[in-house]
């Protein structure tokens, strides 16, 4: 069954200086997890030291407030437009410049989860999400950008999409077989089902789906909900309850209203992960 709590119900612990962690998804939480997944606050003048274990991948996103990423190449001053990808074995210091809020994802033993991973192949990198291309949802008003991809960053360990639901919004009930699957609410409230149990969501909210499980989630109100969500292994396989399967097409922009940076083809989500992705 779906595991839902919020991020205000986990205690916070200190994390380098003048910075704190909240673990939201641990081995302990959802035994057998492939993924772990903490909130990170830093303040003002907050300084962490990251390095990345030898067999792991992370990815981090900023969500509120501003920070920096130096490693020994170069320094990223990072914004809630920016994800950060880093490679096995990645070294930095993230500092936050003022009152900053980020999702920090590690997948542990990445090898259990992409059997072609090679560190030869990975691509630390620092992606501005809001250039990239939007998509829309043939069936409804949804809308889709990709955040982790292993076009984008050389792996087929984790695949992350933001999606958008304006109001009076469905998505359709499937389930995921070969994919832990979890969300994170960036904004609005909504109704998600889980094997036909409903479960409220709002910001802060998180939402273990294990492999298998049948959800879809709906907007009822005038507000618009987005929410982050996130698939390890990235490559699964996907079954629709009804015929109504959720196909994606191409809009030429992003959510800047600009041309985006490249141009991903449509294509419907009962199908293998496209080459564009």
């Amino acid at each position: 069954m779906a595991i839902v709590f919020n991020e205000s119900e986990v205690a916070r612990e200190s994390f380098g200086t003048k910075a704190y962690r909240q673990r939201l998804i641990t081995d302990e939480r959802m035994r057998g997890t492939h993924i772990l997944l903490d909130r990170l606050s830093l303040e003002a003048g907050s300084i962490v030291d990251i390095e990345v274990p030898a067999s792991s991948v992370v990815w981090f996103h900023v969500v509120q407030g501003e920070a920096t990423w130096a490693n020994d190449r170069a320094a990223h001053d990072l914004s809630n437009d920016h994800v950060v990808f880093l490679s096995p074995g990645e070294k930095g210091v993230l500092k936050g410049d003022e009152d900053t809020v980020l999702l920090y994802v590690e997948i542990p033993d990445v090898g259990r989860v992409d059997s072609d991973f090679s560190a030869a192949s990975v691509r630390s990198n620092v992606l501005d999400w809001t250039r990239e291309p939007v998509l829309d949802s043939k069936h409804d008003a949804r809308k889709r950008i990709y955040m982790a991809t292993p076009k984008l960053f050389g792996t087929r360990a984790i695949k992350c999409e933001m999606i958008v639901y304006p109001p009076n919004t469905s998505g359709s009930n499937h389930r995921h077989e070969g994919a832990e699957h979890f969300k994170y609410v960036l904004q609005g409230k909504a109704t998600g089902y889980a094997d036909d149990v409903p479960h409220s969501l709002k910001k802060g909210d998180v939402v273990y789906h294990p492999a298998g499980e049948w959800h879809y989630s709906l907007t009822e109100s005038d507000e618009q909900v987005t929410f982050i969500e996130f698939f390890v292994p990235g490559q699964f396989t996907t079954i629709w309850a009804t015929d109504r399967v959720c196909s994606w097409g191409p809009t030429g922009k992003n959510v800047r209203g600009e041309k985006p940076v490249r141009e991903i083809a449509f294509h419907s989500s009962d199908q293998a992960a496209p080459d564009d992705v």
